[in-house]
């Protein structure tokens, strides 16, 4: 368990194990430093600290393009990767300095459960 549930981004994370039953890998991240505050993972061999890592690119390189795009107004909701059986999902907090990356199988888990489950506990990182 790489999170304490005294904080809000542990706490985060501890609300989406309740909520997610058929839930792999989840992470709150930092998105400045590509940092995992807190997270957990259900899978062997998903490490949620590398894919916050990486999906910490992915965010930046998107808010790049919306900047050379000048997509005035607009801020990213969420990020959706679909794999062959697993669903990831970035969900970017209102301020946009935080991310929750979570990873499902998708057999088990709905993604509009997911995206819903993501932003009400995305509350609790305000």
């Amino acid at each position: 368990m790489a999170y304490s549930t005294n904080t809000p981004a542990g706490q985060t994370v501890q609300e989406i194990i309740d909520s997610l039953p058929g839930l792999m890998a989840v992470a709150v991240v930092d998105v400045q430093s590509g940092m995992a505050l807190a997270s957990h993972s259900n899978a062997p061999g998903l490490n949620p600290e590398t894919a916050a890592a990486y999906n910490t690119e992915v965010v930046k390189q998107k808010m790049k393009a919306m900047s050379a795009l000048k997509l005035q107004g607009e801020r990213i909701d969420d990020i959706l990767i679909t794999l062959t059986n697993q669903i990831h999902l970035i969900n970017l907090t209102d301020d946009g300095k935080k991310f929750i990356y979570l990873a499902v199988n998708s057999r088990d888990t709905n993604l509009a459960i997911a995206r819903d489950v993501c932003r009400q506990s995305a509350e609790l990182l305000k």
